[in-house]
């Protein structure tokens, strides 16, 4: 029967007499003046300066609460009159399992409680092997600490001195003199990041929005960092991690289209070709937590909605197929929104009849240079429909084709639209276009598009004829 392995419970004794000693409290943190600058691509530059109380000559010195996903490759330590001759990034924390992987060829007691009648008995058990299980030499004979439903728990004589509590990097000193003084500890870490969140309310009837930026700021790097000064940079760094990018996979493409790229200088601090967003106050980063920070709150800023369709390539649809709802809007600051917008995601929310704001919607921008128009996809729309059909198509040679296609729109709301219809995957092949009941503008190599107005409950047909080369 395949053995289960018990949920061991610790006694880290402090004297032979003393075996059950409580808990020790958790000593506060070793971190002095921390400076956390975060970037969106998990990657974070964590600088500390603490004071060190150093000796003269070769000393060695313990660093402890660095980030648990530090990258030691990065490290940097300045102290003044002294010099680093070796560093060590101790990763190895105390945890029930690594004290009993540490373990293994040592002897440690057991003690079992009878259920019945509540007696605890010790003995004495070698620890074999932790491979999926925990294998124990017992009194000449080999136990599985199992969970058996038997209240059992292992006791250490010792914590081994390569298991810290906390994750700690340990550096070698040449001291040119003793005393205190300041050390600027500065590295790269992985496990903090940002992201930006938007709540927009649009007003249709207005043509306005109402946008809140939202920069939400997350920590799984194993270390809380108290009382951080705390920068975010928004821009993806280049950073060469290793392995660990190489098989990173890759981010899928927003949704949010930049229709047209912006102009306009933002008025925001920047660092190189990034913008900068430092907290107002300093705060606690705490290590699996989400903290949400305003940064962004504009009121009636212009906006439109529409719809927009893309037909993949010359090809019928079986069925009328929905347009997408489309929120366009400028961060110009003619337009009212005025900033550049750090990639993130957008929620659009709308008032019902009863004027409570109802959800509608939600997707990604990239960053979003100031003065830029965007087109976002909120969702695909109930009344709106489009089918595209191919008429006709005819081989005129080798690789020679002429497709004729009608395009039918409709319209079920009680008020007319306009709909973007894209002719998508043209680049596939040579395509152009020999006639068309309506003027399109080719957006690019691979697509031709429309703007197509359907009246109020009624539709509309665009029909084209393209040549094909193959």
């Amino acid at each position: 029967m395949r053995a289960r392995i018990l949920g061991w419970a610790l006694l880290l004794p402090v004297a032979a007499a003393a075996q059950d000693a409580p808990t020790p409290v958790v000593a506060p943190s070793a971190q002095g003046d921390v400076s956390v600058t975060i970037y969106t691509n998990d990657v974070a530059l964590i600088q500390d300066v603490r004071p060190l109380a150093l000796g003269t000559g070769r000393v060695r010195q313990d660093l402890p609460d660095v980030s648990a996903a530090i990258r030691p490759e990065t490290v940097s330590l300045s102290v003044a009159d002294a010099a680093i001759v070796e560093q060590n990034f101790d990763y190895d924390l105390l945890s029930p399992s690594s004290l009993m992987e540490q373990a293994v060829g040592e002897t440690i007691t057991l003690l079992r409680t009878n259920p019945a009648t509540g007696v605890e008995t010790r003995e004495r058990a070698r620890v074999l092997a932790v491979n999926g299980g925990v294998v124990l030499e017992v009194g000449g004979r080999i136990e599985v600490l199992r969970d058996d439903g038997l209240p059992v728990r292992a006791i250490f004589d010792r914590v081994p001195a390569s298991l810290r509590a906390r994750p700690t990097l340990s550096v070698t000193l040449a001291s040119t003199r003793a005393g205190t003084r300041p050390a600027t500890l500065s590295y790269l870490s992985r496990g903090l990041g940002w992201s930006a969140d938007y709540v927009a309310l649009f007003d249709q009837a207005r043509g306005v929005i109402d946008v809140q930026g939202w920069v939400t700021l997350r920590n799984t790097s194993g270390t809380t960092f108290a009382n951080a000064r705390t920068l975010l940079v928004a821009g993806e760094v280049a950073s060469e991690d290793g392995d660990r990018n190489q098989y990173r996979p890759q981010r899928p493409r927003p949704r949010g289209r930049i229709t047209q790229a912006g102009t306009e200088t933002a008025g925001r601090e920047q660092l190189g070709d990034f913008y900068l967003y430092p907290l107002p106050e300093r705060t606690v980063i705490a290590d699996k937590q989400t903290k949400q920070v305003s940064f962004l709150d504009v009121k009636g800023a212009r906006a439109s909605s529409g719809y927009s369709f893309e037909n993949g390539w010359l090809g019928t649809a079986d069925q009328p197929r929905s347009a997408s709802s489309v929120l366009r809007f400028a961060n110009s600051g003619a337009a009212g929104l005025g900033d550049a917008l750090p990639a993130g995601t957008v929620r659009v929310y709308v008032r019902d009849a009863r004027g409570q704001p109802q959800f509608t919607g939600e997707n990604r921008i990239d960053h979003t240079p100031q003065g830029s128009q965007v087109a976002l996809s909120t969702g695909d729309a109930f009344d709106v429909k489009v089918r595209p059909v191919v008429e006709q198509r005819t081989k005129l040679g080798d690789t020679r084709w002429r497709t004729a296609m009608r395009y039918t729109l409709t319209n079920a709301r009680p008020t007319p639209v306009t709909v973007e219809l894209v002719q998508a995957g043209l680049d596939w092949t040579d395509t152009r276009i020999l006639s068309e009941s309506a003027r399109s503008a080719r957006r690019d190599a691979g697509a031709t598009v429309w703007q197509v107005p359907v009246p109020a409950n009624g539709e509309a047909v665009v029909t084209a004829t393209f040549d094909t080369r193959y």
